[in-house]
């Protein structure tokens, strides 16, 4: 498979910008006082990558941004942590994404929670024990606010970009 100078071009900036988010979001004050809950403002950019590019790029851009996150931010561990949040919501909102009657927000949240799956799952491997299974229903009840603010500021990305294009 090819790539074009403008695909790779669109796929490095937009890389680019959710590192930048998920380093940004760093310095915003938790939403709750737990471990695991962020907005996730990275996320907006691959909804848009899996709408706007397809699924192949939206997996490359969140590679990138797992792998050097976790170079930037000197933690090996966050690697294993970022890889299967992302690829497990990766993979889910590829499926939902297939759906024809599933919105954007449909998406998110299912990435959302896929996301904190992914990452209890990366617990339990880190910590050698099922107990973090423990703090995975507050979790998917939290990715459901999450993955609708991610998805509704997608909504609002693409319809800018369609009033773009129309001018």
């Amino acid at each position: 498979m090819r790539f074009s100078t403008k695909a790779i071009t669109t796929c490095a900036v937009l890389a680019a910008l959710a590192l930048a988010l998920s380093y940004l979001e760093a310095f915003f004050p938790p939403l709750l006082p737990l471990p695991g809950v962020k907005l996730g403002l990275a996320n907006i950019v691959t909804v848009y990558a899996l709408y706007a590019l397809g699924a192949s790029s939206a997996l490359a851009i969140l590679v990138v941004r797992c792998l050097l996150g976790s170079l930037f931010a000197g933690n090996a561990s966050s690697l294993l942590f970022s890889l299967l949040g992302g690829l497990a919501a990766m993979l889910v909102m590829i499926a939902l994404h297939a759906l024809p009657r599933l919105s954007v927000y449909g998406v998110s949240v299912g990435g959302a929670a896929a996301h904190n799956c992914g990452q209890v799952a990366a617990a339990m491997l880190t910590l050698g024990s099922a107990a973090p299974l423990a703090y995975l229903p507050f979790l998917l009840l939290v990715s459901v606010f999450t993955g609708a603010l991610t998805g509704f500021v997608a909504a609002l990305l693409f319809r800018a970009m369609r009033h773009a294009r129309a001018k």
